[in-house]
């Protein structure tokens, strides 16, 4: 007789993207030559002094040892620097930045940290997954927020503020935003934070794509005495062409932090410091490396908007991120099959609005991390499936 699951996961499914991964893996390996194009994994390499400061550090013999759980102090400084220099937030980087495996990785730590069983959850409407599969590992309960298009995917805090949100613990927001792509601002985020302020709810910001086609740097810490009521996440994922590195932090209060790192350092073991010291070089690119990178996804989205125009999308051409988000025509009624069939007469993967929630059913999204030559070649594909 098997062993019993914890009754936990029965709260959650495999992340979307895992199950496409293996069906597309399955259909490459029968031959058939598949262009994803849903996933935002940056396909450009990190910053060359980056890579050479890893393959440095790692030929130390002093460097495999285990690491602080906190980070090493010169990577939190890094931070600190780039958070001053980038973002005009002053952090303290003895106290009020932790170091994490990814933000994803943080997403845990903090539901961990700060909801008990039956506490409510703010989610996003559409929002990234993870947010409400966690609250649910941890027990707490999902209470969605709807971002649409008519109020430009912000949230409407005056309708949330009339309904009861007395068991309301936490509040996950994302500007710039996934999988919309529409920007965050000052007066988006005082207002959230008079709001959490108000009704006593941990808001958390989770901005990795503030640098992707977008240089107006914009972070809920800026708002005076956000972090009396809120935390912000950041990665090197997006920013700096790092994800598989899974090198993110956690900044905010120095007793909320504390509190995670309770959760942190009984889950694991600190990160390999080559990586680390890499991430200090990394941190040092200049505005330089980042237009660079920009300039190609600046190609790269005009392709992707032609493909969007030839499926017959409504998109805004303001997006930033790493990907572009349509509406569906109104014709096509069941936006999964739509996809669905997409990808088995053309061989082209585009994500499907309706992961990201209830609000996101009439909507696709296409990422930007392909080259322009596969872009042109899913659009020809496209066009043909079309006629």
């Amino acid at each position: 007789m098997k062993v019993k699951p914890a009754d936990r996961t029965a709260s959650v499914q495999e992340y979307y993207f895992s199950q496409k991964l293996a069906q597309i893996d399955k259909m490459r390996r029968e031959g058939l030559d598949v262009i994803n194009l849903g996933i935002g994994s940056p396909d450009q390499p990190p910053s060359e002094n980056t890579v050479s400061a890893l393959i440095d550090e790692a030929r130390k013999p002093t460097s495999h040892g285990y690491q602080s759980y906190s980070g090493i102090p010169a990577l939190r400084k890094g931070f600190a620097d780039w958070y001053k220099k980038y973002f005009h937030v002053s952090l303290n980087p003895d106290n009020e930045i932790l170091l994490l495996m990814g933000s994803k990785e943080g997403i845990m730590h903090i539901s961990m940290a700060f909801v008990n069983p039956g506490d409510e959850v703010l989610v996003p409407d559409p929002g990234y997954p993870t947010y409400s599969s966690v609250t649910n590992l941890v027990g707490g309960i999902v209470r969605k927020y709807g971002l649409t298009e008519e109020k430009g995917w912000l949230p409407d805090l005056k309708a949330l503020g009339k309904s009861d949100l007395t068991k309301v613990k936490l509040m996950w927001v994302n500007y710039p935003n996934m999988p919309t792509g529409v920007r965050g601002s000052v007066e988006l985020f005082e207002n959230l934070v008079s709001f959490s302020r108000k009704h006593k709810i941990l808001l958390v910001n989770d901005n990795p794509y503030s640098f992707i086609l977008n240089n107006d740097y914009q972070s809920l810490l800026q708002v005076e005495g956000a972090k009396e009521t809120a935390l912000e996440l950041n990665s090197l994922s997006k920013s700096h062409n790092m994800a598989g590195w899974r090198i993110g932090m956690v900044a905010g209060d120095s007793d909320y932090i504390k509190t995670i790192l309770k959760v942190k350092s009984n889950m694991d073991s600190g990160m390999f410091l080559g990586m680390q010291m890499a991430a200090v070089d990394a941190l040092k690119n200049g505005e330089s490396w980042f237009s660079s990178v920009n300039s190609v996804y600046i190609k790269r989205k005009k392709i992707v908007e032609e493909i969007m125009d030839a499926l017959n999308c409504h998109y805004d051409k303001s997006q930033v991120g790493l990907f572009v988000w349509g509406r569906i025509p109104e014709e096509i009624i069941n936006c999964e099959v739509y996809i669905e069939e997409i990808l088995n007469t053309s061989h082209v993967f585009i994500t499907p609005g309706f992961i990201f929630g209830e609000m996101g059913q009439r909507y696709i999204r296409i990422s930007l991390c392909a080259t322009e030559k596969r872009l042109e070649e899913a659009k020809e594909r496209l066009k043909i499936h079309l006629k």
